[in-house]
């Protein structure tokens, strides 16, 4: 059961963060945010600019830690759950997924809202937001039900917004 999976890098995301990112993509960040697409792949971009979301799949190429099936977020101290009821970096595959706003496309260029990686993250594919496909009202919380803590306040940490308290 151990195939060989291998991958191709379709471009480099480019983003203002060099040693540390926000946990989740910070819509409202400030700073330079764009996929930068392989020449090969420009006319894949053809009628994405209709989209107002997409999804954005990279390869975490700078984790160091080890995997572990056990987890506890740093926003949740004394919350241990499964790494898959997780949204931590340190996965057995190392592959990454956020949704951004698209605000501009020229030519092998998109520009974005906020990312949460590092500058120079290896870009493995694109695919459009589509409303009524990824939206699902009747999603819930999960685990973070059970966390006796300040909703709003909870909800700050999972969007990975900076806040003071």
């Amino acid at each position: 059961m151990n195939a060989k999976i291998e991958f191709k890098q379709i471009g480099v995301i480019r983003t203002p963060y060099k040693n540390s990112a926000p946990y989740q993509p910070v819509d409202k960040d400030s700073g330079d945010f764009r996929i930068v697409l392989e020449d090969a792949y420009v006319d894949g971009l053809a009628d994405l600019n209709l989209f107002k979301y997409i999804y954005i799949i990279f390869f975490i190429d700078r984790i160091s830690d080890t995997v572990s099936m056990e987890v506890t977020p740093s926003w949740a101290p004394g919350t241990k759950v499964g790494l898959f009821a997780s949204r931590s970096p340190n996965r057995p595959n190392p592959i990454g997924i956020s949704i951004v706003k698209i605000k501009k496309i020229v030519n092998n260029e998109i520009f974005t809202s906020g990312l949460d990686v590092f500058d120079k993250t290896p870009l493995l594919d694109l695919k459009p937001y589509i409303k009524d496909l990824d939206s699902k009202e009747d999603a819930n919380y999960g685990w973070l039900d059970n966390i006796d803590s300040n909703k709003e306040h909870l909800s700050l940490h999972i969007k990975g917004i900076p806040h003071d308290y």
